[in-house]
């Protein structure tokens, strides 16, 4: 049996394909608007920091040279040949290096575990849903702001004119920064938790302890560890370039590699620090996915 389409008068079609056209012509010129708003903030940003664009072409070949030196032995027998067709000679101080990056492994861990349990006892007083106090909400986002704004770096040299060179002034820079950004992904988290056991603690006369550790904590556990062990990983990046400023690790050597052009050495230097990221990265991706399935349930 045939079914018949109804059609549209041409006066209401008219308007209807008007209506459309003009709805398209909104939408491109809203994206027009866009992409030439960014255009001029690219522009302006480029005016400020005075970025010569016939500089940067003209010498970006320079930035794969450097590379191509790298792997490049550059004295001794194997002057002039690449790196990797003699691993020993490459990897010379391997043994040394590898307790270097021992320690910045180990500066990353201590500042990310201080780091962590420092978000955790701020993170409840952040959380708009578990600190009804405004002020005292307010006073510690701004610090939990101040820790994860100003650079690892820089607390990193308060600390070694306070405490001297070593791995103490790496530690306790890591595990401010590490506070401030783990405070507020912790206090995000909290924000977004069910309240109903929340409401059922406190119907019983729970204290604000006992409400967090019994009805928040359930909760929030397994996101809290998610968050800590990829910032553990943020982490040991930061700890390589603590050592620049003497804070202890394997960038100190580093550093000295590069000020004194020993080219081989930093592809070396390098190579270790990225192969250790990448193992950390493979394992703590693992346990995070673990500890979400666990979550979820079955």
């Amino acid at each position: 049996m045939a079914t018949a389409i109804s059609r549209l008068p041409d006066e209401k079609l008219s308007a209807y394909v008007q209506a459309y056209d003009g709805a398209n012509r909104k939408k491109r010129t809203r994206t027009v608007l866009f992409l030439g708003i960014v255009a001029g903030l690219i522009l302006l940003s480029g005016t400020v920091a005075e970025v010569d664009l016939s500089k940067l072409f003209g010498n970006f070949g320079k930035f794969f040279g450097y590379f191509d030196r790298i792997f490049t032995f550059d004295s001794g027998p194997m002057m002039g040949r690449r790196v990797w067709t003699d691993p020993v000679e490459w990897f010379w101080g391997f043994s040394k290096w590898l307790g270097l990056l021992g320690d910045t492994i180990l500066i990353a861990y201590l500042g990310t575990v201080l780091g962590a349990v420092g978000a955790f006892l701020l993170c409840f007083s952040a959380s708009a849903n578990m600190m009804p106090n405004v002020w005292l909400r307010g006073f510690v986002k701004r610090m939990l702001e101040f820790c994860r704004t100003v650079p690892e770096i820089v607390f990193a040299l308060i600390f070694i004119i306070a405490f001297g060179l070593g791995p103490v002034p790496g530690v306790l820079a890591i595990a401010i920064h590490t506070t401030g950004a783990l405070g507020k992904l912790f206090a995000e988290v909290v924000e977004n938790i069910d309240m109903k056991p929340v409401e059922g603690c406190t119907a019983t006369g729970a204290s604000f302890s006992d409400t967090i550790r019994f009805a928040v904590v359930p909760q929030v556990l397994s996101n809290f560890a998610s968050y800590t062990l990829l910032r553990f990983e943020i982490n040991v990046r930061g700890a390589s370039v603590m050592g620049f400023v003497g804070a202890g690790g394997i960038g100190q050597d580093l550093l000295e590699a590069i000020r004194k052009f020993y080219y081989a050495d930093v592809s070396a230097l390098l190579l270790l620090i990225i192969l250790t990221v990448v193992l950390i990265d493979l394992g703590t991706e693992r346990l995070r996915h673990a500890l979400i399935s666990r979550e979820e349930g079955p």
